[in-house]
């Protein structure tokens, strides 16, 4: 990493689509070519820039929020599958928590986010200096970005870079998690009355709204008692301390948000609740704020989150395969037990001819009837949420297409591609030879449970996507006001909290769109299963983990042992490390 990466965005020539301002201040989303730097960007281009970085790999690649947040956490692993993803052991290491400064998973998270600092800072100095139209809205989306990557930075480094833009002249500031997260939350409540509410203003969720800044500060307030006591070897959090300012706990404030949202006319829990991951997920009902997607000739969409759990023998197209890359770790499988009727669980696909794909071997053929867009390709479909057992699907004709039965897709058993020998029989238990490490060999390449959660986008070859990306979503804010009110001592509350998510989701007609079951207790352990049923792939459970107590506890079944809680943070990159004096090394590297 050089120097100048942590202080400024070089000029560098960035393609990406943004919110321009037109003649009678209507913000439209057209394409921009703008050159970022310290002094030439536009302020439309800087603020440009830093929404890019979203969805830039950081919260949309395998490799980024996934892998820091869920890959360390008791829900995903991706382990080595024969010849495929040893690169080094970086994948593993995230799991058997073996990770150290170079780990290369961990620096290039570092440097997208710090380089989201970077360019919201950049944002934030261009527009300040400008006479833009509509330059308050501008100034305080650019301040909820830096808002939103400095506390994300913090969140898994324990640091982050800060250079006030206003100063040409400012030092490199460190700021440090548990002295920083006060000054955060009160930045984002001061942005509030400058930022636009969902939909005015010619806005959508994927602008930093005035819902998005609840939603951050519920984030904020649920774990600034870890942000502050972060090595607290008991995990006895004080949840409960008085909020910043005064006027009730921070678990007070937390509900005081997350309720802003709930009782938001404008948002309303999906019944089909693999919708909010679909491809026609745009604008949906939950979505308060994403990563929005797009495949266009400028910049693709990232189809990372699902065609990494896929084998690559499952196609939706004959243009494109999955990569037998993460799955589902066997101890949050068998948390499911006794909840696979869930409708968060798993989901059929049903063609507009009424088919259903069944995947359990009685499948001939699926309708080809729907077309991957643009093309004559028919499209495939698969099941949504959690896959196990043999799996079944099409495959492709020497010739390229795929094997069809007349006008139907042909629907046959499926092996590995780099083990045509083994089944694809996708078994909950990963069974590595060592326990210790997260190895499978080439005849073990079909083990662990896969997680088809976001649907897969066949347009145009593996790497790209139309799904949104959610950031924040109602079922997540749902998910916070339950844990604060258990952690108030209102059961009663947490439990109605939970029970809405759960009776809220509906089956498939396959099922007689039967709704989830509700709760009838509630406790602290039922409540932390419950998170993972809603949240699980979402990028949002290392913390859970943190604060629920169970980040150092040892996974016997996916390799991860226990460890100490100087892990609950990741070191600094040692390339940062060398260049940049002022960053110290955090505590255990």
């Amino acid at each position: 990493m050089k120097t100048n990466k942590i202080y400024k965005v070089r000029n560098v020539l960035f393609l990406f689509t943004f919110l321009t301002i037109t003649s009678c201040t209507k913000l439209n989303e057209v394409v921009l070519d703008q050159v970022v730097g310290e002094n030439t960007a536009s302020p439309e281009g800087a603020l440009a820039a830093a929404y890019d970085r979203l969805g830039d790999g950081t919260f949309v690649d395998n490799g980024g929020m996934l892998a820091m947040q869920e890959y360390t956490s008791d829900i995903a692993i991706l382990p080595t599958r024969g010849s495929d993803w040893g690169d080094g052991g970086k994948w593993r290491a995230m799991h058997e928590f073996t990770w150290a400064p170079d780990n290369a998973v961990i620096v290039s998270n570092w440097d997208m986010l710090t380089n989201g600092v970077t360019r919201s800072l950049t944002a934030v100095k261009t527009i300040s200096a400008s006479s833009v139209a509509q330059k308050n809205l501008l100034l305080a989306e650019a301040k909820g970005l830096l808002a939103f990557y400095t506390y994300t930075t913090l969140d898994l480094f324990g640091q982050a870079p800060y250079r006030n833009p206003a100063d040409n002249s400012a030092p490199l500031e460190i700021l440090q998690a548990g002295a920083a997260i006060d000054g955060l939350i009160t930045t984002v409540e001061g942005l509030i009355p400058d930022l636009a509410a969902l939909g005015t203003q010619s806005t959508h969720n994927g602008r930093f709204t005035k819902e998005a800044a609840y939603a951050l500060l519920a984030q904020m307030y649920l774990n600034r008692a870890v942000f502050k006591d972060r090595y607290n070897a008991s995990s006895s959090f004080n949840f409960t301390e008085g909020a910043v300012g005064g006027n009730g706990t921070d678990m007070d404030k937390v509900i005081a948000y997350t309720s802003l949202l709930i009782n938001n006319a404008r948002f309303k829990l999906e019944s089909n609740y693999f919708n909010n991951f679909s491809i026609k997920n745009s604008g949906g009902s939950e979505l308060i704020f994403v990563v929005v997607q797009k495949i266009d000739y400028l910049r693709n969409g990232d189809n990372d989150l699902a065609y990494v759990s896929m084998e690559r023998n499952q196609r939706a197209s004959q243009a494109n395969r999955g990569t037998n890359a993460a799955c589902i770790t066997p101890e949050f499988y068998n948390s499911w037990d006794g909840n696979h009727d869930d409708p968060r669980f798993q989901r059929h696909y049903q063609y507009a001819d009424g088919t259903w794909f069944m995947n359990d071997g009685t499948d001939v053929s699926v309708p080809a009837t729907s077309l991957v867009t643009g093309t004559a390709y028919p499209w495939f479909h698969f099941n949504m949420g959690i896959q196990v057992g043999q799996q079944y699907g099409p495959v492709l004709t020497t010739a390229g297409p795929l094997e069809m039965v007349g006008n139907r897709i042909k629907v046959s058993k499926l092996v590995c591609e780099k083990s045509t020998s083994t089944p694809m029989d996708f078994t909950p238990l990963l069974n590595f030879d060592n326990p210790s490490q997260a190895v499978l060999a080439q005849n073990q390449i079909n083990r662990g449970a896969r997680c088809f959660k976001f649907e897969f986008d066949p347009e145009e070859g593996n790497g790209t996507s139309n799904v949104d990306i959610p950031l924040f979503r109602l079922g997540g804010i749902y998910t916070m006001r339950a844990e604060a009110y258990l952690r108030s001592g209102n059961t009663s509350a947490a439990l109605a909290d939970v029970n809405t998510l759960r009776t809220s989701r509906t089956r498939e007609a396959l099922y007689g769109n039967a709704p989830g079951v509700a709760l009838t207790t509630i406790n602290a352990a039922i409540l932390y299963k419950e998170i993972g049923f809603e949240m699980y792939w979402e990028m949002w459970r290392r913390p859970q983990m943190i604060r629920f107590g169970k980040f150092d506890l040892a996974s016997p079944l996916s390799a991860k042992p226990a460890s100490q809680p100087f892990r609950r943070i990741f070191p600094i990159p040692q390339t940062t490390i060398d260049v940049a004096k002022a960053i110290t090394q955090n505590m255990g590297y």
